[in-house]
This record gives C-alpha cells, structure tokens and sequence, in this order.
C-alpha cells in the first residue's frame, strides 16, 4: 500500500461527498420554492440510505469477486474482509479507502435521478425506489464496467463514470419521468433561487475534480491527465452552450452557462483519463451543444423530467462515451480508439450505451411499477398544489 496514493485518494473521496450535497442546492434552486427543501431532502436521503445499504451488501455485489460476469460475490458483505486489507482492484490502496471512495459515487448516481421526479413524488417511494434501484441497477452496472464484469471483460472504457453514473442515472431519470407523468401546472416552472443553483454548480466542478482525477486511483500523471481534461471540457462546455442559446434566444443566461459547464463535466468523465488534451476540448464544446438539444426532446417526446436529467446526464454520458471511442489514445492510458486506428473500441463503446440504456430503463420501470403497487408513486394532486415542503415534510424554506 502507498501512503500517498492512500492520502490522495481520501482526499479525492471528501470531494465527491461534497458533490451530493452541492446537487442539493443545485436541484434546490431549480425546483419551485414550495419544493425547494423536498427536493434537497432526495440528496440527503441517498446519503444516508445508499452510505449504509453500499456498506451491508451493495459494495460488494460491485465489487467482490465476479460470478459469470454478471455480480459479485459476498465476500465483502457487512464489510467482511475489508479492515486493515489492500483494495484487490487497486493494491495500492487500502479496501477501506477504496470501499469508501466508491461509495461516494452510488450516493451521487441515486441523488442525480432525483432531478427527474422533483416536485411530485412521495418521500417514502423515494426512498424505497432508490433503495431497490441501487441494488438491482447500480451494483450491477459497477460490476459490468469496473468489477470485472462481461462490459470491463469486452473492453468497454469509462474512465469515472460515464456508463455507470450518468447514463445510468439519465436512464431511470426518463423511466420516473415517465411512470409518474406531468407536474400539475399550477403556476411557473422558473427556478426560484438561481443563485443557490450557481453555487451548488461551483461547488460540482470542484467536487468533479476529485470524481475523476481520483478515478486514476494514484496521485501520479494520470491524475493530473485527468484533472486538466475535466477543468479543459468543462470551460468548453460553458462556450459550447453559451454560443447556440445566444444564437437561438438572442441573450446568453446564467442558467444556460451553468448547464454548460455541467454538460462539459458530464461528457468527459468517461474520457477525462483516455484522451488527450486538444480532444478533450471538442468533446466539452459539443457535449454542451448536444445537452442543450437535448433538454428539449421533453418537449418533443411528452415526458416531463423536472431537471433536465435525462437531456444532461443522460445524452452527455452518451455523448462522452461514444467520443471515448472515438479519441481515445494508447498514449495517455493505453487504448486507441477510432481516430487513432481502432475501430473496433468504438463499436464496444456503442454496445455498452445501448446494454446500459437498455438493462437500466426496463428494471428502472419494473421497479417503479413493483413501488406504486405497494404503496404509490404519486403524491395526490392537493399535496402537490401545496407542494411538498409542506405537505410531505411539514416545514418551509422561505418566511416572507
């Protein structure tokens, strides 16, 4: 074990904490001001409940030892195995560091769906849904690509999360959207403190930094490769955006950098650690302009995804997966991809969408389905109207 990769990696692990409540005053600002406290709450509720479920059996159906590249075994259920023992996927480590920085990444993963649902579902079938969901389509899907499941076994690259967290994440944010319908419209859908919103993006883009320079697992070069290219797609993310709002609504908004700037970082995780410097760029500049496309498809396709989950999350984890494949170089980690020679990487990056979309929107709808059977999705339409600081939690943000 290194003392410095071990210190670099609590470090990295503190960041992403900060993530989760950083989203909260993110999703905050953007809910109505009557669900500003529900909708922090959904954060707050996955630290706590997915912490304690990752910790029982969630890490290790991730990460312990493959069954036929599906899940993992129980070998580190209850945390056995873990005290005072190397990490087995990263020996430079110990497991409990590793177990703990993982964990930051579930917490985060179930908090991004919330986006989705804000304003109009129950606090109970919040929480079993998430519950249900980590266990049947975050844990596999960490095994598939980092645990040495069938995806990690093909060749499947995403460096931090782009599978994993963000489309994963898009994908049952269009499955909640869906299953629960439209919000009662009943006043303005602005966003009632936009302010909290740029300070919780803020505060993401600092936490991003630990989400994928940590991804490298070692403070050595590849870190510091991956902590250049996140900052580099994230400034490009914020023009990328920027430059098309204006050309289309005729005035550059807050909102609109922000939402780029999260694009930039959602596109590059998956390849903050494969590509290079200038690529890195371009992948940032389109990520911006493909999720703001793609916030409309809501309008398009008739799903009401209260944050705009599915058209940043979802479409830039995309995005960023399959530009993996495309620039993707054996100099920076290893692996080429497509504009340096190898075809086929893209082609696996293409599949491991179409197996993420695919296994986590269907499981993400029987789910929802097996929750609003036993005790309802939906709150009823006077709660609503209240809204659900109030009605749900019994307590108000504002005083005025």
């Amino acid at each position: 074990m290194n003392a410095a990769d071990t210190a670099f990696l609590i470090i990295c692990a503190t960041f992403v904490m900060l993530m989760t409540p950083a989203l909260a005053l993110f999703y905050g600002g953007l809910s109505r001001s009557r669900n500003i406290l529900a909708t922090s709450m959904y954060s707050y509720a996955s630290l706590g409940a997915i912490t304690v479920l990752w910790a029982l059996g969630g890490y290790t159906l991730a990460f312990g030892n493959d069954i036929g590249g599906i899940i993992g075994d129980a070998s580190y259920i209850f945390l056995r195995n873990i005290e005072g023992a190397q990490a087995p996927l990263a020996q430079n480590l110990p497991h409990s560091v590793y177990m703990a920085f993982q964990a930051m990444f579930a917490v985060l993963t179930v908090a991004l769906i919330s986006g989705s649902y804000a304003g109009r579902i129950r606090f109970k079938a919040m929480l079993l849904f998430s519950c249900l969901w980590l266990f049947l389509c975050y844990c596999p899907m960490a095994h598939w690509v980092w645990g040495g499941g069938f995806l990690q076994t093909l060749g499947a690259l995403d460096f931090a999360g782009g599978a994993v967290v963000h489309m994963a994440s898009g994908a049952a944010a269009l499955a909640c959207a869906q299953s629960l319908g439209p919000r009662i419209k009943n006043s303005s859908f602005a966003p009632n403190n936009l302010p909290l919103t740029i300070l919780g993006l803020g505060l993401l883009w600092f936490g991003w930094f630990g989400f994928n320079a940590g991804s490298a697992l070692a403070a050595g070069s590849l870190a510091g490769h991956a902590l250049l290219t996140t900052h580099l797609a994230t400034a490009a993310g914020i023009l990328g955006w920027m430059l098309v709002e204006w050309k289309r609504s005729g005035k550059p908004t807050s909102l609109g950098a922000i939402s780029g700037a999260l694009s930039g970082l959602v596109a590059i995780t998956p390849a903050a650690g494969f590509v290079p410097l200038l690529p890195s760029l371009l992948i940032g500049f389109v990520g911006g302009i493909v999720c703001y496309f793609g916030v409309f498809l809501k309008n398009r396709f008739g799903y009401d995804d209260a944050l705009d989950v599915v058209g940043i999350h979802g479409l830039g984890g995309t995005f960023g997966a399959l530009a993996t494949g495309l620039f993707a170089s054996a100099q920076v980690n290893g692996v080429n991809g497509l504009f340096y020679g190898n075809p086929k990487q893209f082609a696996i990056q293409a599949l491991s969408v179409l197996v993420t979309w695919g296994y986590v929107y269907l499981m993400s709808r029987l789910l929802l389905a097996l929750v609003n059977k036993t005790i309802g999705l939906r709150v009823d339409p006077d709660a609503e109207y209240l809204g659900l600081d109030i009605s749900e939690h019994n307590e108000r943000a504002y005083s005025l």
